[in-house]
């Protein structure tokens, strides 16, 4: 049977912060469970957009600011949230985040908004490789965006628009200028756009294996980040892997989670060493 002091660490209520290029993501974490969670949208001002999120998720967890007993921001501007009690990589935070979901993971890979993530784990879990790409719009949500409104499609939709296709269309450039000229020159040749919408995903594929093959590709894998929510990403992954892919519950959501399971481990060893000294 715990002890007072063990159930009173047990209920310690933290929150992960991820503020990325196109949303900021929260998690509001107690016990070792996901309380509540939100996604808005990062806007011009990530700070603003992240204290959006974590009021939107305390009410949803039916908890006040002044019940986070520690606040752990990652992504792209972790360092812009000034109410964080401590900053982590996005690396560290989304191993963390993938682990607690799928605790034999051995590879991840995340596309989400403005970069592309391959991380290896070793058999602890501990990251043993990884390579990023956040220098260019190629193989993210971002290209998506750009190439579903050339099709005239909802981005949500282009997943579902590629399983359609018979016959994919080859796209011969990644980057996402050229690439959208290429969409709009396939179009006017008659192209359908399911086929289009499957190379681009195939395209992305591509270029996203060749990073997970760099860091080593073993079972099993996991896709997160937003565009996991892709069947057509998820589907072109598969094939050019040859393996199946694991999928969070929610994938978009992975980096807040990991950062929040982070900052409960801070607590409880804090707290720990409290409840030993008053023994």
């Amino acid at each position: 049977m715990a002890t007072g002091s063990e159930q009173r660490v047990n209920a310690l209520a933290v929150a992960g912060i991820d503020i990325g290029a196109v949303a900021a993501k929260v998690a509001i974490v107690s016990g070792g469970v996901i309380r509540a969670h939100q996604v808005v949208p990062t806007g011009i001002n990530g700070e603003r957009s992240a204290k959006r999120a974590l009021k939107m998720a305390l009410v949803s967890a039916g908890l006040a600011y002044e019940d986070i007993s520690f606040i752990m921001s990652t992504g792209y501007g972790r360092h812009v949230f000034t109410g964080a009690n401590k900053t982590i990589t996005e690396i560290s935070a989304h191993a963390e985040g993938v682990r607690r979901a799928f605790r034999d993971a051995r590879t991840i890979i995340d596309i989400g908004g403005q970069d592309t993530k391959a991380i290896s784990l070793a058999e602890d879990g501990s990251v043993a490789n990884f390579v990023m790409n956040d220098k260019c719009a190629a193989g993210t949500g971002r290209f998506l965006e750009v190439m579903s409104r050339v099709l005239h499609v909802r981005v949500a939709e282009m997943g579902e628009l590629a399983l359609r296709s018979e016959s994919p269309s080859k796209i011969n450039s990644m980057c996402t200028v050229f690439s959208e000229s290429e969409v709009i020159s396939l179009l006017t040749n008659g192209r359908k756009r399911e086929d289009i919408a499957a190379g681009l995903c195939e395209s992305i594929a591509k270029r996203v294996s060749s990073m997970a093959r760099y860091v080593g590709v073993r079972e099993k894998v996991v896709f997160s980040g937003g565009v996991a929510k892709n069947v057509g990403m998820i589907a072109a992954l598969e094939k050019e892997l040859k393996t199946h892919l694991l999928i969070p519950p929610e994938p978009q959501i992975t980096g807040a989670v990991g950062a929040a399971m982070l900052a409960q481990k801070i607590c409880l060893d804090s707290k720990q060493i409290v409840v030993e000294v008053h023994k």
